[in-house]
């Protein structure tokens, strides 16, 4: 039976990522090491490490990126909001579920064992594995091809990746905001349910200052709080923004 070559494999899987994400690797090797899980460098000889090094370059790439990227789209934003946004789209969860939704965790190189264990929808392996990709990227073509694909794949869904309301407390930065400016509590107040009781959506507004400063909807009442709080937070650091402007 014919076996493949090392060579011929390392072509293979460096055409997949062309078809799926449109760019050639200069140098296959590096695609390979990215995608090589440590379970499998014990099971299979292809004598490359694993990819826990490009893991470590590819955090500071994609650091640099959504960093520049949060930088200039938020002008209102001050070091804090900037963090925080920021560790959202770079988190395990987050690069994990991008990894899944764009096929990357199909190229990944595990041993049977870790295969059998679940290890391509392990998060931690996944979001390993986008990293490491970044940078080997970084190292085949430079910065701005790395960037080009952090655009393409976490950029491109940074609003729906930042509406994750399960990953930020949107409540708890709405009150911390209010109090930090000596002003009452947030109130939320349930509007409207609407659908039947096993699908039941509830609809919910927040008044800071007497005022509604958002509203949001969500198949819990907490759900829906915060987007509401989510909402009422961007509307408030925008008023405030527009506000400091003027006075300059």
């Amino acid at each position: 039976m014919f076996r493949k070559t090392q060579k011929q494999a390392y072509a293979e899987l460096a055409f997949e990522f062309y078809k799926k994400f449109g760019y050639e690797f200069k140098n296959p090797t590096l695609l390979v090491e990215a995608l090589t899980h440590r379970s499998y460098i014990y099971t299979n000889e292809n004598h490359l490490p694993s990819n826990e090094r490009l893991e470590f370059l590819g955090d500071s790439v994609l650091g640099l990126v959504i960093a520049e990227y949060l930088f200039k789209l938020h002008t209102e934003y001050n070091e804090g909001d900037l963090t925080k946004t920021k560790a959202i789209l770079v988190n395990e969860i987050t690069l994990a579920k991008v990894g899944i939704e764009i096929g990357l965790n199909n190229l990944i190189l595990l041993s049977s064992e870790e295969e059998k264990s679940g290890g391509r929808e392990r998060a931690s392996i996944i979001s390993d594995a986008m990293e490491a990709v970044i940078g080997a990227m970084y190292l085949d073509s430079g910065l701005e091809t790395s960037a080009k694909f952090i655009n393409q794949v976490i950029i491109a869904r940074s609003a729906e990746l930042l509406a994750d309301t399960s990953q930020r407390n949107y409540k708890g930065e709405l009150l911390e905001y209010l109090q930090s400016r000596g002003q009452e509590p947030p109130y939320y107040e349930v509007v409207s349910e609407t659908g039947p009781d096993h699908e039941k959506i509830f609809n919910v507004v927040v008044r800071t200052t007497g005022n509604i400063t958002g509203s949001g909807s969500g198949a819990s009442k907490k759900e829906a709080e915060q987007r509401a709080a989510a909402e009422s937070l961007q509307f408030l650091k925008s008023l405030e923004y527009d506000e400091t402007s003027k006075e300059d």
